[in-house]
C-alpha cells in the first residue's frame, strides 16, 4: 500500500476530488494547510499599505491506495490540480506499512 500525498491550491480542490471519484477512491483526508516552496510568498496591497504574505493558504490531500493504484492517482491529482503557474503544488508516495480500519479491526488492503 502506498500514501498519496498532495498540496495543492486550495480553489483546486473540488476537481482533485472529482478526479480521485472517477478512478473509484471512495476515501481521502483533506487539511488545510499554509507553507511556501520557491515563490517565498507573495506581496498585496490592503487600504494602501502593501504587506508580505509569507504563509500562502494550500489544501494537503492524502490518500491510501494499493500499490497499482498509486501511479494514476498521482497522474490524476497532477492533471486535476494543475495551472501552469506557479504554487500549484507538490505530490509525494510513501509506502504504508499497515492500515487498520478502526470500526472493525480489518488489516491490509481489506481495511481500504
Amino acid at each position: 500500500m502506498k500514501l498519496v500525498t498532495a498540496i495543492v491550491k486550495p480553489f483546486r480542490l473540488d476537481e482533485v476530488k472529482n478526479a480521485l471519484q472517477e478512478l473509484g477512491i471512495h476515501g481521502l483526508t483533506v487539511t488545510e494547510a499554509s507553507g511556501y516552496g520557491r515563490q517565498r510568498g507573495h506581496t498585496e496591497v490592503y487600504r494602501g499599505a502593501e504587506y508580505r504574505v509569507d504563509l500562502v493558504p494550500k489544501a494537503r490531500i492524502e490518500v491510501v491506495v494499493e500499490d497499482a493504484d498509486a501511479e494514476p492517482v498521482v497522474e490524476a491529482i497532477v492533471r486535476a490540480a494543475g495551472t501552469g503557474r506557479i504554487g500549484d503544488g507538490k505530490v509525494w508516495v510513501v509506502p504504508v506499512e499497515t492500515v487498520v480500519r478502526v470500526r472493525t479491526g480489518q488489516r491490509g488492503p481489506d481495511a481500504l
